[in-house]
């Protein structure tokens, strides 16, 4: 690099300027400069883009896999069967969302933005595979018993979503978990229609009246187990049974040594929230057998925590647990079930590795293959039958079957406009500088005419800080700075050192619709669900409509600060977030007073667009928000309208506006 001093004099030849209507002016292009869009992208683009390099690009194949794919009109479509689904059954997302939203006057029902789209025949796939994985292991195997899980209600307690993992799970006695009283009772309505064997798991904080209702459903014949958190417990399930005359059926949540270091592994462990120490469990079994209820204990639970990264780990935990529910054999108790709780996890970055908590480095197979050869080894060690092997894989189950669909309605811009229109002659703005920031000026454009790039870029950064400090100091005016901003601004997009990420406005809430990304940074698909036949041309990061700095999405899958994403040039650009079926319906909030999505319930089927639409729910308006919160829109119309009238300030046509 030159010595700056050597340009400090230095002019730039007569006729060297830009084509440019800023407030200054500026250097010609840079020769030899690489041209980019507004975005920062560089310009030259093949023409031979497809839909499987968009496929590779957002990791579809790898988070989206067997349900997710790019069709061949650059459509994200739904593959409601997996990867056994036939072409001429995919369900474009697309043609949901034209469904969803057109008017019903053109066939459409007249919904509107943000969408989330529920797929139960996914989540019938999803329940069939996870019992097909442990039927395949228990026979493989050659294990003594059987698998039969349960869904934990808190992960989505939609209850669309609940009877259909009920329906769905009658065959395979599939059940339910509840750790509250309100989640038991809509549990015990909707096992009723369930298999009969079908188990009703009872977590959670547990009081009296939480247990008087466990055993109430208990004596209707549902298939209740009530697992001991807290070794308290005990007492008050032993005095509410012997008061009702209904014999529980007992299980206990042991606190494992084990535990994974990730995010999630906090739950888990002798510091974790929930379980029963060894000594608890052994002052638990011991206290049963003097009341002669020994018999009551049925069922070991326990929980290592969510998203378990490896199956080494998943096997040393069983193992752990195991042994437990061994020695508890050996102690008389009438053991059958080991309950090997939730932490069963997702590829949501589809790198399908152990290094992060967004991924995991196993499948359903390899899974259910971990857990039953870790339980059979320790029974067959300690010569005790075989236990039915339970789990509560909630994130697992209801993830792929939802899709919260949404759109950018606008971009910022990367460039100034110019500044003709917002102040005087341009070509007197040099007049105004000081003598410092003029020198600066000048170098920078000698250095420019030299191809000097890598000076251009100190003076220019010199240039902008001295101006800052002049329009702090109130010696230039609001006009001159933004004029030298939008020349350095010129200057850096011409070396290609130009911060290239615009920002998209999306229109959801960030707190209301993906609760998880701000709270705990958990990262989610998100990709735009058409144009994939066509090469992004943009960096982007998506802004929330909300009044909160936090309401944006800048962090991806992939360990990505930006999305590449099209250029919004009319019509609707939309984009989904995938594999938030679970959690993030339920955590969401009113946060700025934003309702949620609109829904529908999309059903494979053989019409001409292969799908039906079963259910379709208007997203919750103004008034409902504001009921929410206690509030009454009907007398705050009516309050508004006598304002309004005493200032002649409308009528009631524009009262009608507010859409109260």
């Amino acid at each position: 690099m030159p010595a700056l001093a050597c340009v400090d004099a230095a002019a730039p030849p007569p006729g060297y300027v830009f084509a440019w209507d800023g407030a200054l002016p500026a250097p010609g292009a840079f020769p030899g400069g690489t041209p980019t869009t507004a975005g920062g992208v560089t310009a030259d683009r093949p023409s031979n883009w497809s839909t499987d390099l968009s496929a590779s690009l957002y990791r579809i194949d790898g988070w989206g896999a067997p349900y997710f794919c790019v069709n061949s009109d650059g459509d994200i479509a739904v593959r409601p069967h997996g990867a056994a689904t036939p072409a001429h059954q995919e369900i474009d997302l697309m043609k949901v969302v034209k469904k969803a939203t057109d008017p019903k006057s053109a066939g459409g029902l007249g919904l509107r933005l943000p969408l989330l789209v529920r797929l139960p025949d996914v989540l019938k796939h999803r329940l069939e595979s996870l019992h097909h994985a442990f039927d395949f292991a228990i026979r493989s195997n050659v294990y003594g018993s059987r698998y039969q899980g349960v869904y934990p209600v808190k992960c989505n307690q939609d209850r669309y979503i609940v009877e259909d993992v009920v329906e769905f799970g009658a065959p395979f006695r599939f059940g339910l978990e509840a750790g509250s009283k309100a989640e038991l009772l809509l549990a015990m309505s909707c096992l009723t229609r369930g298999s009969p064997d079908a188990f009703l798991i009872c977590n959670g904080y547990k009081d009296e009246e939480y247990i008087a209702l466990a055993l109430f459903a208990r004596s209707m014949d549902l298939n209740t187990v009530i697992v001991l958190e807290q070794e308290e417990e005990l007492n008050t399930v032993v005095d509410t049974s012997q008061r009702l005359g209904v014999r529980p059926v007992i299980g206990l949540r042991a606190k494992l040594r084990t535990k994974h270091s990730g995010h999630f592994g906090s739950t888990s462990g002798e510091k974790g929230k929930f379980g029963l120490t060894t000594a608890q469990i052994l002052s638990v079994a011991r206290k049963l057998q003097r009341l002669d209820m020994l018999d009551c204990l049925q069922l070991l639970h326990f929980h290592i925590g969510s998203q378990i990264p490896t199956t080494l780990l998943l096997s040393d935990g069983v193992g752990e647990a195991a042994q437990i529910y061994c020695e508890l054999a050996r102690l008389g108790a009438a053991m059958r079930v080991i309950d090997i709780g939730g932490g069963l996890g997702i590829d949501y970055d589809g790198s399908h590795s152990d290094a992060s908590d967004m991924s995991v480095g196993y499948g359903l197979d390899e899974y259910a293959g971990a857990v039953v050869r870790a339980v059979m080894c320790a029974c067959d060690r300690k010569l005790v039958r075989h236990p039915i092997i339970c789990s509560e894989s909630g994130r697992a189950l209801v993830s792929h079957q939802s899709v919260l669909i949404f759109e950018a309605v606008s971009s910022n811009a990367t460039r100034a406009a110019p500044l003709s229109s917002v102040g005087p002659n341009p070509a007197l703005f040099l007049d105004e500088l000081a003598d410092d920031a003029r020198s600066d000026y000048n170098n920078l454009m000698a250095a420019a005419y030299r191809s000097e790039y890598e000076t251009c870029a100190v003076y220019a950064n010199q240039l902008k800080q001295r101006c800052i400090d002049h329009f702090k100091d109130g010696v230039l005016g609001l006009e001159h700075l933004a004029a030298v901003d939008d020349l350095c601004d010129l200057v850096a997009e011409e070396l290609g050192v130009a911060d290239p990420v615009r920002t998209y406005q999306i229109n959801l809430s960030l707190f209301a619709s993906m609760p998880d990304f701000w709270a705990i940074g958990q990262l989610f698909p998100v990709v735009p669900i058409h144009h994939l036949d066509q090469q992004p041309g943009v960096k982007g990061i998506l802004s929330d409509l909300t009044c909160d700095s936090d309401g944006k999405v800048d962090r991806f899958i992939g360990g990505q600060s930006s999305l590449p994403l099209h250029e919004i040039k009319g019509g609707e650009y939309c984009l989904g977030m995938f594999l938030g079926g679970a959690y993030q319906e339920v955590l969401g909030g009113l946060h700025n007073l934003f309702g949620g999505p609109s829904v529908v319930r999309v059903a494979q089927s053989d019409g001409p667009h292969c799908f039906a639409v079963t259910l379709a729910v208007p997203g919750p308006s103004c008034a409902d928000a504001l009921r929410a919160m206690r509030h009454e829109p009907e007398a705050m119309i009516t309050a508004l309208g006598q304002r309004a009238g005493e200032c002649a300030a409308g009528d009631a046509s524009m009262m009608r506006c507010l859409g109260l």
